[in-house]
């Protein structure tokens, strides 16, 4: 008998964001230069250069403190101990 042909599950759609940033003109032509040298794009460049740095943080649980503190109650216990 035949082995039973799975089928492929279909892809999920990548969402894609646009970002601008504003360089100066010497930055912009730095990079033309090393994309030339390199022959590459900048794009390419730029998402190599922040891959490291986005792509561990996506499941990342950012907790922020909701407790307020006054300086008055950060530095109560020296306060209290003059004699």
């Amino acid at each position: 008998m035949a082995a039973e042909k799975r089928k492929k599950k279909t892809r999920k759609k990548v969402k894609y964001r646009k970002i601008t940033i504003t360089v100066s003109a010497r930055q912009k032509k730095s990079l033309e230069k090393f994309c030339k040298s390199r022959k590459t794009t900048p794009t390419k460049v730029i998402k190599k250069a922040i891959r490291p740095l986005l792509e561990n943080y996506a499941a990342l649980d950012v907790r922020l403190s909701k407790q307020k503190f006054s300086q008055l109650e950060l530095f109560g216990d020296e306060l209290s101990s003059d004699p």
